[in-house]
């Protein structure tokens, strides 16, 4: 429910911190004292239209926040949606806020973080229904009316959910094989290209490096043995005066040896002296094994190259290299697979379709038939309702109707649409008054008429409306005092189940009321201000007082007998 309200620089409104409760709570006021400015606050924080008109005189940036406290199980949707978001820093706690300012930059936040309005939105819907302005009332939106009618009748809609989703993914995979055969043989031909180019190669993996160097050895070949030759003769070759290094390191081992001899301490580096004369001849070695190989091949080099160029071709069609090249190949090979059973598949995968259909068949009419049962009960109960409300002549009725598609299930020799909740259309029909012809709930024209209706329809789906928080303005709108009696004992039955908040100018439905909030409107430093008191004890029977007409006894007496005759506030 909403706990707490926080209002700055909106319309007249300067400051306001309204805290709330459970229950019944009612705003009044003269007329023009800014209770409805406050619904337009709320409805505002909720993702209304945002305007730099209303933002109070003077001031640059308005502000409305909202604290919401969620029992356990409440607004379960809301709550995975913020999980989701990663915005549902405590599950216990729902905190929406809204500013505005006069250039035009406003900002949405939810528990603190910055959110598109759409998301805000999306979660005020949740948590709080607005009956003011009929855009803002859920039940006003046709696509309410099956969820509702659902909720009421407890509809288990588990088993049709799952052949519903199974059956639209048979459908996603025919359609994707369903394409002609034209294209269907070019796709085949393609592959089989492909895949025969990629085999004809025998690519290995790893190969391109050992091809790139043999190619680099192929084409340096004169210059990689003339280095290796001089390397080898450094080595070995005594030319002219120069001596060898084999014969240098002699020389040097020798004179080490007899070091060693005379001081033991030497004898380290005889042997390692020993040692080097051994590394050179290895090295002697194979360099002369590596000059018997680096012989100048033209035509080796010519196959490294050409074999090099056949595997730059297909990285450039296939891969950035030889793995990517096979993983394409196998990949295209599972799909020539596929296509060359696909006729094959397709068959089973219409023959799934149709025995699904025949099931989806039976779980929606079973739906459709406990639909109607409790339809059958809501609309009387609703009568009922709108009776107690002297609406005694109003009817209500519940069109539950279906549509005719090629593609859906056969019900007594009729191809009928389903969707996710059923094959049935669900909508509310209401005539206000006797002698009227029933229309759809949102074409209904507004007025006292429609405000008890809506009442009507809220206090029986009470139970199935998952919103914390409902807000009534204007209710009483076209009624006088004695339906008011009925509509706030009716307001005071709704808040057994709901947080209830309602702007009135009838005395005998304020009355019924837990929380009774006096909205003012004062002048200060020669601006106009709105303020806001909870009255109780003498100050609320005063008001009541000020409602019935002026501060007279017999008025105060009047609503002292309305607060004795209703539930005392909490």
């Amino acid at each position: 429910m909403l706990t707490q309200l926080r209002i700055v620089d909106f319309a007249i409104i300067e400051k306001l911190e309204l805290n709330l409760g459970p229950g019944f709570t009612v705003l009044t006021g003269e007329t023009g004292a800014g209770k409805s400015i406050i619904i337009d606050a709320v409805e505002l924080l909720l993702g209304g239209r945002a305007e730099a008109t209303m933002l109070r005189q003077g001031a640059e940036l308005a502000l409305v926040e909202g604290v919401f406290e969620m029992e356990a199980g409440e607004s379960a949707e809301a709550h995975a949606l913020l999980q989701e978001q990663q915005l549902d820093d405590d599950r216990r706690v729902i905190v929406l806020a809204r500013e505005i300012r006069r250039e035009g930059r406003n900002l949405c936040r939810i528990n603190g973080r910055v959110v598109s309005l759409n998301l805000l939105r999306t979660i005020g819907e949740w948590l709080v229904d607005v009956h003011g302005q009929s855009d803002h009332l859920s039940l006003l939106r046709v696509t309410e009316h099956l969820p509702l009618l659902d909720r009421f009748a407890h509809t288990d809609l588990d088993d049709y959910s799952k052949t519903y989703r199974r059956i639209t993914k048979v459908r996603n995979e025919r359609d994707k094989l369903e394409i002609t055969e034209r294209e269907f043989a070019r796709r085949e031909d393609l592959l089989r290209y492909q895949i025969d180019e990629v085999d004809a190669a025998q690519l290995r993996p790893g190969e391109v490096p050992e091809l790139e160097t043999e190619r680099d050895r192929l084409a340096n070949a004169e210059k990689l043995a003339g280095l290796a030759l001089n390397a080898r003769g450094a080595l070995k070759d005594t030319v002219g005066d120069r001596a060898s290094a084999e014969e240098r390191l002699g020389e040097a081992t020798g004179a080490l040896i007899s070091l060693a001899e005379i001081d033991a301490g030497m004898k380290g580096l005889s042997q390692r002296a020993q040692g080097l004369a051994e590394e050179i001849n290895q090295l002697a070695s194979e360099l002369r094994v590596y000059l018997e190989e680096i012989r100048p091949d033209p035509i080796r080099l010519d196959e490294v190259e050409a074999r090099l160029s056949l595997i730059h071709d297909l990285q450039r069609k296939y891969g950035d290299d030889v793995e990517a090249i096979l993983q394409y190949s196998a990949q295209a090979g599972e799909e020539l697979e596929s296509i060359v059973h696909a006729e094959e598949h397709l068959e089973a995968l219409k023959a799934e379709e149709q025995e699904l259909l025949i099931g989806l068949a039976i779980l929606g009419d079973q739906l459709s038939q406990a639909r109607r049962d409790s339809a059958r009960e809501l609309s009387a109960e609703i009568a009922d309702h709108l009776a107690a409300l002297s609406m005694e002549g109003a009817q209500f009725a519940i069109e539950i109707k279906r549509k005719e598609a090629p593609d859906g299930v056969l019900i007594e020799g009729v191809r009928v649409a389903f969707g996710p909740r059923g094959l049935d259309q669900v909508e509310f029909l209401v005539a206000p008054n006797p002698g009227e012809g029933l229309k759809p709930l949102a074409k209904v024209a507004s007025g006292g008429e429609t405000s008890r209706l809506m009442l009507g329809l809220k206090s029986v789906l009470a139970s199935a409306d998952h919103r914390p928080t409902l807000i009534f303005d204007e209710i009483d709108q076209g009624i006088g005092g004695r339906i008011g009696n009925v509509v706030g004992s009716k307001l005071k039955e709704l808040a057994q189940g709901h947080q209830v908040l309602c702007v009135t100018h009838l005395p005998q439905l304020a009355a019924h009321a837990d929380r009774h909030y006096q909205v003012e409107k004062h002048v200060e430093h020669g601006r106009t201000l709105a303020r806001v008191s909870r009255l109780e004890h003498e100050a609320r029977r005063d008001e009541l007082a000020e409602m019935l007409g002026d501060l007279s006894e017999a008025n105060r007496k009047s609503a002292e007998a309305l607060l004795e005759a209703s539930a005392p506030i909490g």
